[in-house]
């Protein structure tokens, strides 16, 4: 779906900027949901940052519980040497901690990936969500392999081959489904708004299952073992 057909859905009036990034208030499923997110491959830098954080703490002070959707299609993080000087990783930290603020004060988060997004700003927006979802053909990537290959002093080659038995190494939906990062991919051919639906009736504070769902689905085998070892540990 293309992100006209996504508002077309919904009854909305959400107010898009020139910059790609967009606002406003939706009714699903008869439930007020306030939307933002990120459209056209748009880069986040501090002043998107900033803007997208300053709606959801709108949100937050408006004393309902009024879910927010997130929808995106981004590219990474926009790497000017204004946006590092003003402090892009603070603020894109902001917008993550804004989105985690919204969930334990009780308001639902739930990210909607249906095109392009990378890096930090994957990471500040639909990552940080308590639910993510998915329409097919989205090309979601933490870091894609060259970038892997940089920091990990390993060879393309090396890890394209590690990739292939190895989820947390391989970019793309299919691996975030695998990784449990994503609960689940959305069927095009059905009303949106019904499914949208089903994941803002889940409670606000349900437990962060990814490393559950990474064990189940074979992607993050030893997560889920790890996690209950510390828990137990701490008791």
């Amino acid at each position: 779906m293309t992100f006209d057909e996504i508002l077309g859905s919904l009854e909305h009036d959400v107010v898009v900027r020139d910059d790609g990034l967009f606002a406003g208030p939706a009714i699903i499923n008869g439930r007020r949901v306030d939307v933002i997110g990120v459209s056209h491959g748009a880069f986040v830098g501090v002043d998107e940052a900033l803007w997208l954080s300053a709606r959801v703490i709108e949100t937050i002070g408006g004393g309902a519980n009024t879910p927010i959707l997130v929808l995106i299609d981004s590219g990474s993080q926009r790497m000017s040497k204004r946006d590092e000087l003003l402090g892009l990783n603070e603020c894109l930290a902001h917008l993550a901690k804004s989105l985690m603020l919204a969930s334990q004060r009780g308001h639902q988060t739930v990210g909607l990936l249906y095109g392009h997004t990378a890096a930090g700003a994957f990471i500040a927006t639909a990552l940080a969500t308590r639910v993510l979802i998915s329409l097919p053909g989205a090309e979601p990537e933490v870091m894609d392999l060259p970038s892997m290959s940089r920091v990990t002093k390993l060879s393309i080659d090396m890890l394209e081959d590690m990739a292939k038995s190895t989820a947390v190494f391989a970019p793309g939906l299919e691996n975030l489904v695998k990784m449990g990062a994503v609960d689940a991919v959305l069927d095009p051919t059905q009303p949106l708004a019904l499914q949208l639906a089903r994941w803002f009736d889940l409670p606000p504070d349900r437990l962060d299952a990814r490393d559950r769902l990474g064990e189940s689905h074979g992607g993050r085998p030893a997560a889920a073992q790890i996690a209950r070892r510390v828990y137990e540990l701490a008791r």
